[in-house]
């Protein structure tokens, strides 16, 4: 199948949604941020299948400021965790490292990038882009550097779920997630975020393409921004748009 061929059938998609497959090798962020920055409508879903990993993007349209479309990201993670839910064994759990990061029994296990139009936090982007790498295979257990800290889902008893279910999963769910965000605003979605957050009371290091900073992490605002409690005694705030990558 040629890059860029939009789907309209297998993988199935929710409503609103629609498919664009891109070429072994390729980056289905990339390919989406292309594809946004040259009009293409809300919804598109990028997506490499891909054995050994789940990575595809989500191409969204924010009629709001970029600092309060950023909780987007959390929905994508929340789709992500009850996506897993739903097709991994009951014992697996997923926890999630501010900003994106996933934690699979208890081990690091891909997350999610995002980039915009713009990286100012009070101009309204037009567009926002978010992409999810989940490996589900490949990790030598014998390669330089391999510590119990990082994981795969074929490691953590997901070894039969296919990466096409995930794929179709992380959409629908991501998408009952945006709605709970558009309709009821980020209550739910915070909610439900601190009680599946990793490190929340902890000492953490943040190294972000707009952000480096170090503490301990008492919580987030009401955007989703990191509170983080300094080593002077002092509490900052690292803006979620950091995690933004440069396009």
């Amino acid at each position: 199948m040629a890059a860029g061929a939009i789907l309209d059938g297998a993988p199935r998609f929710p409503p609103l949604m629609r498919g664009m497959a891109v070429l072994p090798g390729d980056d289905p962020l990339a390919a989406a941020i292309t594809a946004a920055a040259t009009g293409t409508d809300p919804g598109l879903v990028s997506y490499r299948l891909d054995p050994a990993a789940l990575e595809a993007a989500l191409v969204l349209a924010p009629e709001t400021t970029l600092e309060r479309a950023m909780p987007a990201v959390f929905c994508a993670a929340h789709g992500f965790a009850d996506a897993l839910g739903a097709l991994a064994p009951p014992e697996v759990g997923v926890h999630f490292e501010w900003p994106a990061g996933f934690r699979v029994n208890g081990a690091r296990c891909g997350g999610l990038r995002a980039a915009a139009s713009c990286r100012d936090a009070d101009a309204e982007p037009d567009w926002l882009v978010i992409g999810i790498s989940v490996p589900f295979r490949g990790l030598d257990p014998d390669a330089p550097g391999r510590t119990a800290d990082v994981t795969v889902l074929a490691e953590e008893g997901c070894a039969d779920i296919p990466p096409v279910a995930l794929l179709e999963a992380w959409c629908r769910h991501t998408l009952v997630w945006l709605n709970t965000f558009l309709d009821d605003g980020m209550r739910k979605v915070h909610e439900a975020w601190r009680a599946r957050a990793h490190a929340m009371g902890k000492p953490v290091e943040v190294n972000l393409p707009g952000a480096r900073a170090s503490g301990v992490f008492r919580g987030l605002d009401e955007w989703g921004n990191m509170l983080l409690a300094r080593p002077d005694g002092t509490t900052g705030l690292v803006p979620l748009v950091a995690m933004l990558e440069t396009t």
